[in-house]
């Protein structure tokens, strides 16, 4: 398991804390994580295209793949938002409310896998499970096909996007143009990236003491690489369980997925990139305040107990991962004709 490897890791910072020395912060970091890069990541088994990547931020935006034509990907992981919906749970068909919080598409690209018990192996995958699932989008592929046939403005962006494919208009097409417009969404230039290429000036000594913290600590032995987490799959509840309401007991994470028993509250570390545009956090949404969150993933995870000084120092630190944010131009959608499936509000 490749959390037990990395936990092995993390016990080992446990005990005594990872004594960093005199050695340079600047180096340090540079050996755990990296900076967001510039430009989206090829994706290998999904080539991304200009006609693809329009073709998927149209998608992305049309709340005609749900059934009631009122929910878009956006609607739960809005780009003007930090990727996120500001809601403990997101509320989906006929207001129904999801059983986890929202993770943010910003930088999504970058996880091992996708949804907090890395159900999903890619975007890609991700893209297809939203739409239907009944407490979110509450469609089915067929229907998703008949709206997006009946749609005429749709049928040349497809082929323009897939031009190989005799019939472009399919449910893996949808996906997979959502997919290459997702992994555009990423969020480089922080002040942290900024520091790990060099510039000493661009954290303030609070900020620098912060990422310290965080690296003696041990918050990196699951937090680190590019995003800052989305790595490996953990057990929240190391050293103690969270309460109750933080982590739910009838939500058993990735145990759901592999039936593994070890896997029993479980779950993909999430991404700290831009973590202060995304309240609430962790799976439950149940915590609204950044400090209270480190707070309880030093008692749950680490076993300690951090004082406000030093919180507040690390808080100071993640605050520092905002990214420059994408500027997504919103997208004008091709009419209905009247063979366009009416909407479906319950």
């Amino acid at each position: 398991m490749k959390w037990k490897i990395s936990c092995g890791i993390m016990v080992l910072m446990l005990a005594g804390g990872v004594a960093w020395g005199k050695d340079d912060i600047m180096s340090q970091a540079r050996a755990i994580f990296k900076p967001v890069p510039a430009k989206p990541p090829v994706l290998k088994e999904n080539p991304s295209t200009p006609a693809k990547i329009e073709l998927g931020k149209m998608l992305f935006f049309d709340p005609r793949l749900s059934s009631s034509n009122l929910i878009s990907c956006n609607t739960c992981h809005n780009v003007g938002l930090g990727g996120v919906d500001i809601q403990e749970t997101s509320v989906g068909h006929g207001w129904q409310k999801g059983p986890r919080n929202a993770p943010t598409v910003l930088n999504a690209v970058f996880n091992l896998a996708q949804f907090w018990d890395g159900r999903a192996k890619d975007l890609e995958a991700q893209a297809k499970g939203p739409v239907q699932a009944s407490v979110e989008m509450n469609n089915k592929p067929e229907r998703v096909l008949e709206t997006l046939n009946s749609i005429p403005g749709y049928l040349p962006l497809f082929k323009k996007a897939f031009p190989r494919d005799k019939d472009p208009i399919t449910f893996d097409n949808m996906a997979r143009a959502i997919e290459v417009f997702e992994a555009t969404l990423i969020t480089p230039d922080s002040r942290f990236d900024r520091f790990l290429k060099g510039d000493r000036k661009v954290l303030a000594a609070k900020e620098q003491e912060g990422l310290r913290l965080f690296m003696d600590k041990g918050c990196s032995a699951c937090h680190n690489g590019v995003n800052i987490g989305g790595t490996g799959y953990f057990p929240f509840g190391v050293k103690e369980s969270p309460a109750a309401d933080v982590r739910p007991t009838e939500d058993l994470g990735r145990f759901k997925v592999t039936n593994t028993a070890a896997d029993k509250y479980v779950f993909k570390s999430p991404s700290l990139r831009n973590i202060e545009l995304t309240p609430p956090y962790f799976h439950s949404g149940k915590v609204w305040k950044l400090g209270d969150a480190v707070e309880i993933m030093g008692a749950a995870q680490l076993g300690i107990t951090l004082n406000d000084d030093e919180a507040g120092k690390i808080v100071a630190f993640l605050k520092t991962l905002n990214g420059k944010q994408p500027k997504v131009v919103y997208p004008i959608m091709p009419p209905n004709s009247d063979a366009t499936p009416k909407p479906m509000l319950q």
